[in-house]
């Protein structure tokens, strides 16, 4: 996991090094997560990008043009970290590996994937790029479920994603959306789930 100081994501790794465009987008996407952590979607106005990051306001409009660039931006660095599922040796442990990186990325405070989260319904560019993000990791994540398929934990003809899907998903229904009280099993609780879709049990 990665801090919340830095450009998010769920799953993200360290940042790439880059010319000096690579660092003055990364300066602008610090500033986009500093204000958004801050003060929210509203918080994140070009002039307050280019005042927090000190890049100058025309490179910022001439190159993400308006905040809903920005956040897509943002959610575009967060996919292009490495990550790959961790490899336990049982397709439960992997999900219940993913699981807890989900809920730690969700309970940190502040959180920026929260913040990202909630700034997808403000805006069209940003839940495309949240959409592509998802895709991005869970695409990642099938070889967990391909590995459990040989070592005949899962269905052969089992559909990957819907695995994926079963197993997390509750997670963001409970804590973002319902913003439940977290139960201290949920990635556990959550991880048998996407086994047994996985394994064809009810």
């Amino acid at each position: 996991m990665t801090s919340d100081a830095q450009v998010p994501s769920v799953f993200s790794g360290k940042s790439r090094p880059g010319g000096r465009t690579a660092r003055t987008r990364e300066r602008v996407l610090d500033a986009v997560a500093s204000l958004l952590l801050e003060g929210g979607y509203d918080a994140v106005t070009m002039d307050a990008v280019a005042a927090r990051s000190g890049v100058h306001r025309t490179t910022v409009y001439r190159r993400w043009r308006d905040t809903g660039g920005l956040l897509a931006d943002s959610l575009d660095a967060a996919r292009e970290h490495p990550w790959e599922p961790p490899d336990t040796g049982s397709l439960l442990d992997d999900l219940l590996a993913i699981n807890r990186q989900i809920v730690a990325a969700l309970t940190q405070e502040p959180s920026i994937t929260r913040a990202l989260v909630a700034a997808s319904f403000r805006s069209p560019a940003a839940a495309h790029a949240l959409r592509s993000f998802w895709e991005n990791r869970y695409a990642h994540a099938a070889v967990a479920v391909q590995r459990a398929v040989r070592r005949g934990e899962a269905m052969k003809d089992i559909d990957a994603r819907t695995v994926l899907i079963a197993s997390s998903a509750p997670i963001f229904y409970e804590l973002v959306l319902m913003r439940s009280p977290m139960p201290e099993d949920i990635a556990e609780r959550y991880a048998r789930a996407g086994a047994a879709v996985a394994a064809g049990r009810p």
